[in-house]
């Protein structure tokens, strides 16, 4: 582990639009995908300049923060394609950073192995030989997980009553630190045939996340419940675990485990996020995110929330149906940001639910997607923010009226912060962003261009051969700085194939060319 002191530079805005995570710590709102943070409401912003996050080049997985200790996991992907040619994103870890005095120093853990300069620490990683896991008596076959890929830190949670840190990472399973992140133990679950295990007890399975392990056929079986996508620890001290195959709960520290599945009421298999609900008076209410498509088909399954009010022996459900990822509560008021229909409320702690899909903002008059998916979801002191995939958003009236805010790329930047590099931004009179772009996963790329004066614009796009396949615009426009959004398809509609692609801005006096890379 490297000690790496650092600072908070301040920004002019968030450096990213795809808010997938926020998280409220007192009047401070911390957002990724780049470690944004506001301590009065948005009226400026700081970003952390840590070398690991230099350059854009990493993103916020996950975040967690209890006072002046925050952890976050950092992850980056990749596109990918099969033999069929169909693109898929591979997400892989980037370690972990820490910082114990409230964001003003950082320490970066990195997730190899060991580290050469401290022989004794351990990474969120394996060795290649470590195939055998201790667990009370027994001796556990396992497969080591030595490369990034497939284990980002999707979740990550302290306790800050016992100073251990929990991590959900995918393939690599879920793991724990007791010593500030110096070594990692691996963390057995239940297999996906097993409701309890104990180390008291004699057990024999194999311990990994595959499927289907060579020369075992899967309905002798399946790791569906090592892979790890949330990690809660509540104020009680139970550790709840959500995985591709079920709920896991422990009551002493992750030692045993009861494994529940949709058989035992939950709606769904595969739980992507776990929060919890602190009531007055009461113990905390438990929520999850579920989606379908569980691989352990034995009971019905469907995407949509639950949520347990005793501690795992029933379950209530709803918004069946919708993908969702995150929560925020201010009892009795409950936030659930989805995929799928937008921002969902309850003022009535979960029994009816309203949903707000258009964020309007009179602020800006730039373009934003028509249908905004709700990643992120947080409160901070009165103040409601919701994350989506185009830019973050403010409501200080309880979700009546928005503020909007967005990363912008400066077309004559100056006094970026050091973890912008200026070759990333140039000084241009043009601009597009995301490049390469992908119809899909980013839906629109935007177009930015600054007029001297009100004047005639044509936006359009030609292919490599240079032939006219899509006018944007053609009108007059104001003064300033202007943008267009184009979502890769030509004048008929229909989606364009990879490759690189033209846009040129033509004006009375002007005329700039840019290029654009589809890449699906």
């Amino acid at each position: 582990m490297t000690g790496v002191s650092q600072d908070i530079s301040p920004v002019s805005g968030i450096l990213g639009n795809s808010i997938t995570n926020l998280h409220a710590e007192g009047e401070t709102i911390w957002v990724g995908p780049h470690l944004n943070l506001s301590s009065d409401g948005g009226q400026s912003w700081g970003v952390v300049n840590s070398d690991s996050l230099a350059g854009l080049k990493n993103t916020v997985y996950s975040i967690d923060i209890e006072g002046n200790v925050i952890w976050v996991g950092l992850g980056d992907s990749n596109r990918q394609r099969s033999g069929g040619g169909r693109g898929s994103t591979i997400h892989q870890t980037a370690g972990l950073l820490n910082s114990m005095d409230g964001g003003l120093t950082w320490n970066y853990i990195s997730y190899f192995p060991r580290n050469s300069e401290d022989p004794n620490t351990t990474g969120l990683l394996d060795f290649p030989d470590d195939t055998l896991v201790v667990y009370g008596d027994n001796e556990l076959w396992s497969l080591a997980t030595t490369v990034p890929e497939l284990s980002p830190p999707w979740d990550i949670d302290y306790d800050q009553n016992t100073g251990d840190v929990w991590v959900a990472s995918q393939v690599a399973g879920l793991r724990k630190s007791s010593d500030n992140g110096q070594t990692w133990k691996r963390i057995v679950l239940p297999p996906d045939t097993s409701k309890f295990i104990s180390p008291d007890l004699d057990i024999d399975f194999p311990f990994f996340s595959l499927p289907e392990p060579a020369g075992i056929t899967p309905r002798d079986f399946r790791g569906y419940n090592f892979l790890t996508y949330s990690v809660l620890v509540d104020e009680l001290g139970t550790v709840w675990v959500g995985t591709l195959g079920g709920l896991n709960m422990s009551d002493d520290g992750g030692r045993s485990w009861k494994h529940l599945t949709a058989q035992d009421g939950l709606l769904g298999n595969v739980i992507y996020s776990i929060e919890e609900q602190s009531r007055p008076g009461q113990s905390p209410a438990i929520w999850f995110a579920h989606r379908s498509g569980s691989a352990t088909s034995e009971a019905f399954e469907s995407s949509g929330i639950s949520v347990t009010r005793d501690r795992g022996e029933t379950f209530e459900h709803a918004l069946y149906g919708h993908e969702c990822f995150d929560f925020a509560f201010d009892w009795p008021s409950v936030y659930i940001a989805c995929e799928t229909g937008g921002l969902f409320i309850s003022r009535d702690d979960g029994s009816t639910f309203t949903s707000i899909n258009q964020f309007q903002s009179n602020q800006s008059t730039f373009v934003s997607l028509n249908n905004l998916e709700v990643l992120s979801v947080a409160l901070t002191n009165g103040i409601l923010w919701v994350g989506t995939n185009d830019g973050l958003f403010r409501s200080m009236d309880g979700a009546h009226t928005w503020n909007r805010f967005r990363a912008n790329v400066p077309l004559n930047p100056s006094g970026l912060p050091p973890i912008v590099s200026p070759e990333q931004v140039p000084e241009v009179s043009t601009y597009a962003y995301p490049n390469p772009f992908s119809p899909y996963s980013d839906g629109i790329v935007r177009i930015r261009y600054d007029l001297e004066t009100t004047e005639q614009v044509a936006v359009r796009i030609f292919d490599f051969g240079m032939k006219l396949i899509r006018t944007i615009v053609n009108e007059s426009q104001s003064q300033g700085i202007q943008e267009v959004v184009w979502n890769g398809t030509d004048d008929s509609g229909i989606h364009l194939a990879n490759g690189p692609y033209f846009y040129e801005v033509k004006t009375q006096n002007d005329r700039f060319m840019g290029k654009i890379l589809i890449v699906h």
